[in-house]
């Protein structure tokens, strides 16, 4: 009987043994070359006393049919968006820096400003052009 446990001992070892969790190996390190307009820089990499990510979009930006934004610093990191977004929306918006553009919030929504070309913005008037902003497709802004 001794044998006999000693024997389902060491395969109740064995067992366990197989169960027991490898450690995951340690993350490679790995290294990334993108590159980033001037204005478009990660936040990580923005000089510290620079107080707008964003501060070339300053002044106004035409869209189609009367709408428009108008992009003015506030504070640093902070600007006060003026949009005429549709034919029924227009009002002022507090936006803030934020990795790809400007974050604000209208009617409810969180929204990003951001850099675009003119064929982005899927408006027919704009095609073409390349100094751009778009919130979503349709609804885009561009230098005149």
């Amino acid at each position: 009987m001794h044998k006999s446990l000693t024997m389902a001992a060491a395969s109740a070892a064995m067992l366990l043994t197989g169960c027991e969790k490898a450690e995951a190996p340690a993350p490679a390190e790995t290294t990334t070359t993108e590159t980033f307009p001037v204005d478009t820089v990660p936040a990580e990499e923005v000089d510290a006393t620079a107080p707008h990510r964003f501060a070339s979009w300053t002044g106004k930006w035409t869209g189609v049919e009367g709408m428009y934004a108008t992009i003015t610093p506030a504070g640093p990191g902070q600007y006060k968006l003026e949009m005429q977004s549709d034919l029924d929306t227009r009002g002022t918006y507090d936006g803030t820096d934020s990795e790809h553009g400007i974050q604000f919030t209208r009617g409810g929504e969180d929204l990003t400003l951001r850099r675009a070309s003119g064929d982005e913005t899927g408006l027919k008037y704009l095609a073409g052009k390349t100094e751009c902003l778009i919130v979503k497709p349709g609804e885009g802004y561009c230098r005149d």
